[in-house]
């Protein structure tokens, strides 16, 4: 990490029950040895037939890089006014300021308002060797999770989001990304405000069943402790 202060080490397991969707990130940028060690994991990933056909752009603080941010971040600031008009997030539990759906409007807020700040981020990229798929994520997607999961081991953060689809073309022609390459992720990347933890979740008795849809299991218990995720309204 940027700071003298060493990250613990982290296992498996702790790590993707710990891993956060970061949104508050501070601006000092990220050192290129660890830099080295996010991409390094995140190109580790399994893909298709192993076409190893992930590609990451990696935005900092170059001349494109500055205008690429500009460009997502206009992008950002306008699906969110559309995103929290529509979804309400200023009514039910939003007009209450401690409700979860009231703090996550704010983190949202300062996320899209300072995202040029941000000092990393990461264009995850898919050459296409076929038309579009329903399939092809799962040749990219699980480098996106190994990276987000490096970042968490080095001390780091960041988020998947997908505010760039509209300003993609913009984008292919700043960056010189070929039509046959698919923009299927945007992750921006730096070192958390806040602390990781122990994400919550639905009651993992709601989301695995056995033998058939809606069959309970039994034996799909959870570490004591667990806490679960609210639900908005």
């Amino acid at each position: 990490m940027a700071s003298d202060a060493q990250p613990s080490p982290v296992g498996l397991l702790e790590g993707i029950s710990t891993t956060r969707a970061i949104r508050r990130i501070r601006p000092e940028p990220i050192p290129e040895a660890d830099l080295a060690q996010i991409l390094f994991g995140a190109t580790r990933a399994p893909t298709g037939s192993n076409r190893q056909g992930f590609r990451f752009v990696v935005l900092r603080d170059g001349p494109n890089a500055v205008k690429a941010k500009a460009l997502i971040g206009e992008a950002c600031r306008s699906m969110w006014a559309d995103k929290r008009s529509i979804d309400g997030y200023d009514s039910g539990s939003g007009t209450a300021d401690d409700s979860p759906k009231a703090r996550q409007a704010r983190v949202m807020d300062r996320f899209v308002d300072t995202f040029e700040q941000i000092p990393v981020v990461v264009l995850a990229c898919l050459i296409r060797h076929r038309d579009p798929h329903p399939s092809e994520g799962a040749s990219i997607f699980p480098a996106c999770q190994n990276l987000l999961l490096s970042a968490r081991a080095l001390g780091y953060g960041g988020v998947f989001i997908n505010f760039h689809m509209m300003v993609e073309d913009e984008l292919r022609a700043l960056l010189g990304i070929p039509d046959n390459v698919a923009i299927s992720g945007c992750i921006p990347l730096g070192e958390p405000e806040g602390n990781h933890g122990p994400v919550r979740r639905r009651p993992v008795t709601e989301l695995v069943f056995d033998d058939a849809w809606d069959s309970p299991a039994p034996w799909a218990t959870e570490p004591d402790g667990t806490r679960h995720t609210g639900k908005f309204s």
